[in-house]
């Protein structure tokens, strides 16, 4: 088959998004024709490029198409709301020139599903539609834009291109719930998860790199990654504050939009800290320097957002505290496999107990870490990019 995929984001952008599309294009490849439809890089690129109205990079059975969208810094939202619209005006007529057997979706920008159902339709091609994020819930949940007529036509745009898409690929159950219950066929909705790669040891938290990020506490939750407004971050600051009298600590390692409303909510603590993020290389550190790990995922947004560091989290064989509402997909994990604990991420003394109560008992900690090693085999990254394709191969034959 010939697969074109359509998404804003991909190598030398950095975006988790323009990652997940370099993989999966790379790994449908193998068995098929690929073009990816992306704009010229502007989420923080490791390496920028000149004007072009067009440009083709081949490699193999992989052709990378990319327009001359706009590339502003992502961080001013006007800015960034030009390049995705410069983007969406030069590649859907793009993608409607371009022969193909399936469109494939993900999404960036936040219409992009919609766009590339348009052009799937004129085309009379089969449609996959892989919601990353899902929008508009998650720009409404995030306080980005409030209830208006528009939302509520961009809400049944959106409606419509699930309905009409052969497979819909979500990253968890409560995605898929939500997919759901929007109308669409529950046979047309799979769960594929981002997925992990198993390492066959895990890094020593004696290594000076794991004890910096420890802090000195005796006994330490790690929060390491972007800090959006996705997370129930005030449940967790003030569960830390209770804790400070138990030799606990609370780590965030990274940086995002909200970093410095939850600096302000920490302020004064004892038991918070702030680190950047790490350089690569050292990413397994970080994690052997968690006791606990938190994901969290506040009230209302479950199945709007999947947090896919979950799945690094078990590789390294440390223990999840999930901090999020019980239907979330990190909850039923966590609850099915026994890798961790669960708290209502509307209190944080049930939060503070919960820590208070592992933090007296290393057996349990020692097992939970086992089992998350365990539970990581079943998130294997390989396996799920190969589920991937083969929902994709069943799409272009129906």
């Amino acid at each position: 088959m010939h697969i074109l995929l359509m998404n804003e984001y991909f190598p030398p952008d950095t975006s988790a998004t323009a990652k997940m599309a370099q993989q999966v294009a790379e790994k449908l490849a193998e068995r098929h024709r690929v073009t990816v439809l992306c704009g010229r890089p502007s989420y923080d690129p490791s390496e920028k490029h000149p004007y072009y109205l067009a440009r083709q990079e081949r490699r193999g059975n992989l052709t990378v198409e990319r327009v001359g969208s706009t590339a502003f810094p992502r961080f001013r939202m006007r800015q960034r709301v030009t390049n995705y619209l410069s983007y969406l005006a030069l590649a859907v007529p793009r993608a409607i020139a371009t022969d193909v057997d399936v469109i494939l979706a993900m999404t960036d920008p936040p219409v992009e599903g919609i766009a590339a159902a348009m052009a799937a339709r004129m085309k009379r091609r089969p449609f996959v539609y892989n919601i990353r994020d899902m929008y508009p819930d998650m720009a409404l949940g995030g306080g980005i834009v409030r209830p208006s007529a528009w939302v509520e036509r961009w809400e049944r745009m959106h409606r419509r291109a699930l309905r009409q898409a052969a497979r819909v690929i979500v990253l968890g159950e409560d995605m898929r719930d939500r997919i759901v219950a929007k109308g669409v066929d529950p046979k047309r909705v799979e769960v594929v998860r981002d997925g992990v790669i198993v390492p066959e040891t895990v890094a020593s938290a004696e290594h000076p790199a794991a004890q910096e990020v420890r802090c000195g506490f005796r006994f330490v939750m790690v929060h390491a990654g972007n800090l959006g407004f996705y997370g129930a971050w005030d449940t967790l600051v003030s569960a830390a504050r209770r804790l400070e009298g138990d030799g606990v600590g609370l780590v965030f390692v990274g940086d995002g939009a909200v970093k410095s409303q939850v600096e302000a909510a920490a302020a004064g603590s004892r038991s918070v800290r702030f680190l950047p993020f790490r350089p690569v290389a050292q990413v397994p550190y970080v994690l052997a320097a968690g006791d606990l790990h938190v994901v969290t995922v506040k009230p209302g947004l479950e199945g709007v957002v999947v947090p896919s560091k979950l799945y690094g989290i078990l590789a390294a064989g440390r223990p999840v505290l999930a901090i999020a509402p019980e239907a979330s997909d990190v909850v039923r994990i966590v609850r099915r496999t026994g890798c961790g604990v669960a708290a209502d991420p509307r209190e944080p003394e049930a939060v503070a107990e919960a820590v208070r109560e592992l933090a007296r008992d290393s057996e349990r900690i020692a097992h939970m870490g086992r089992r998350a090693r365990e539970v990581a085999r079943d998130y294997d990254k390989v396996g799920q990019l190969e589920k991937f394709v083969r929902v994709v191969e069943e799409a272009g034959k129906s």
